[in-house]
């Protein structure tokens, strides 16, 4: 107990003399901390989004339209009733049941009535007819990562313009939110390196400041470990501060910002991160700040402790 009580000491007496830096490493290891979490969440949220909206991932097998073809496979003219059937007998034959779930099949007439309903009194509505417009079938699939399948059965088949991946529509957004990742993940690094630099330096400090104590403590017999302990337990306690700090803000972000202000404004995406996941990272979290402080002792105490 008496060790323990000692310990404490040597740790309060350590922040007091370098409460600055105690504040600076809690500081930097609270941004760089915050950082790594939001990386976290938006791996964790692109994960969330991947998987609600590739679900709803479809195959849009384009026709051949009326007028000058584009394509090689549409040098006849517009698709005949001919070609519409055989593309029909392919989506729907039995070795397809496995990858296809369901076939619809979109007239000129149906494509005009749905482009009509979402432009409304738009004028430029006004400039289409239905022959302009294209048939197509919508094939919805049972295993969305086997979509490639599902396409190279229709593809370059007389009749057929073009077979459209839905997930090409989403990639745009997916690169931003990877590219913010990255970005996060880079800052996270430099506050990381910057905060075991001052993690080192607040222990040196301490170290050299208490260095009569520690020539004491040598000569009357402790060990290593005993008189390096007070220090490494100080840099713990800073970057495990710091852990906390970032841990409240996440989730004060995605408990307010994400939760009620996001799902509320946005509703194309449904699942979003929540508190849970933040509580799922804060142990995370808090063996990282462990780790850096762990680090910044091994590089400073074994040479400032000594005697």
């Amino acid at each position: 107990m008496s060790r323990f009580r000692f310990v404490l000491g040597e740790i309060g007496q350590g922040l007091r003399r370098n409460l600055s830096m105690a504040v600076s490493v809690v500081l930097v290891t609270f941004v760089s901390l915050t950082f790594v979490g939001a990386a976290a969440l938006l791996q964790m949220q692109i994960g969330k989004m991947q998987g609600e909206w590739y679900d709803r991932v479809e195959v849009s097998v384009f026709l051949c339209p009326s007028g000058t073809p584009r394509v090689e496979t549409c040098a006849g003219g517009e698709a005949t009733p001919e070609q519409i059937d055989e593309i029909r007998g392919v989506l729907e034959a039995p070795a397809m049941s496995a990858y296809i779930d369901e076939v619809f099949f979109e007239t000129k007439e149906q494509a005009y009535e749905a482009v009509r309903d979402q432009a409304g009194d738009e004028d430029w509505f006004q400039l289409l007819s239905v022959d302009q417009m294209q048939a197509s079938f919508r094939v919805a699939l049972v295993d969305p990562t086997q979509i490639d399948i599902v396409m190279d059965e229709v593809a370059g088949r007389t009749g057929v313009e073009e077979v459209l991946d839905q997930r090409e529509i989403f990639e745009p957004i997916f690169l931003v939110m990877n590219r913010a990742t990255i970005l996060s993940v880079g800052l996270a690094v430099v506050m990381t390196v910057t905060a075991v630099l001052l993690i080192t330096t607040t222990i040196r400090l301490s170290a050299m400041s208490r260095r009569r104590e520690t020539e004491i403590m040598r000569f009357v017999g402790a060990s290593n470990f005993f008189i390096q302990l007070p220090f490494m337990l100080e840099g713990a306690l800073a970057a495990l501060l710091g852990a906390v700090l970032a841990t409240g803000t996440l989730w004060f972000g995605v408990r307010y910002g994400v939760e009620d202000w996001l799902s509320s404004s946005v509703g194309f995406v449904t699942d979003y991160v929540s508190t849970a996941e933040v509580w799922l990272i804060a142990p995370v979290l808090a063996a990282i700040g462990i780790a850096i402080a762990a680090v910044s002792s091994l590089v400073s105490l074994s040479r400032y402790t000594k005697v």
